[in-house]
């Protein structure tokens, strides 16, 4: 059965966690605690200490953010995948967890949201229902619409590597830098795809009143007005 979207934030702030590399820039985390983390030697929780101006926001953690502590209120994913690598994991983690994923979604402590396949890009307009956009990131959006935010703040939707040419800030997925050619342009080829939905995302945010802040000055989203964390904090 597809889970509804209550309107649990209805009027307030929503924060999307994504795994962009420059969290740890907006957060001032020292370089030595990322590489720690970033090599395996510090769980992700490292960062958590350092994250404590959002602790009282309501947080969406995008797939592994949900790692970073407790005190994030929902992890959303929609890439099996992710579910088959963190499964046990994740159902011991006490937030609330939802999924788009159809195989993850037979799961009885996951929260399942079909996609909208009349809304691919975009808000879904339906609040039983998640627009893709390609990517786990993007598809959170609508949920956070449909919780009653007024205010998206979008952290680490980067849409590239970084300086250090790394995936993720959280590296859960693969730690070393992207240095071979061919799997650069992969990855180019990927945030070319994940930028798509923007545009569609921007109109939607419009017609619902929705302001969507990102809460990243290099991201390469350009619908959206581009802040650094001291400026969406105030």
């Amino acid at each position: 059965m597809s889970w509804t979207i209550p309107k649990i934030w209805e009027g307030g702030d929503v924060w999307i966690l994504g795994g962009g590399p420059s969290v740890a820039k907006q957060f001032d985390i020292p370089k030595v605690v990322v590489q720690n983390v970033i090599s395996g030697t510090y769980p992700l929780s490292a960062y958590s200490k350092y994250m404590a101006p959002i602790h009282d926001k309501h947080v969406i953690g995008i797939n592994v953010a949900y790692l970073i502590g407790d005190w994030l209120d929902m992890c959303f994913f929609g890439d099996v995948d992710f579910f088959l690598k963190r499964s046990e994991e994740l159902a011991a983690w006490p937030g609330l967890k939802i999924t788009c994923s159809d195989t993850a979604g037979k799961q009885p402590w996951l929260k399942f949201i079909e996609k909208d396949r009349e809304h691919i890009r975009g808000i879904s307009t339906r609040p039983d229902r998640v627009s893709w956009n390609l990517n786990s990131g993007t598809c959170a959006i609508s949920i956070a619409a449909w919780t009653g935010a007024k205010r998206i703040f979008l952290l680490g939707f980067d849409m590239n590597l970084g300086e250090d040419k790394r995936q993720h800030f959280h590296n859960a997925y693969e730690r070393a830098p992207v240095t071979d050619e061919e799997k650069l342009r992969k990855w180019m080829g990927t945030f070319d795809r994940h930028l798509r939905g923007f545009e569609f995302i921007a109109e939607d945010a419009k017609k619902l009143g929705i302001e969507i802040i990102n809460v990243s000055p290099t991201s390469e989203i350009r619908e959206f007005k581009k802040v650094s964390l001291n400026e969406a904090l105030q």
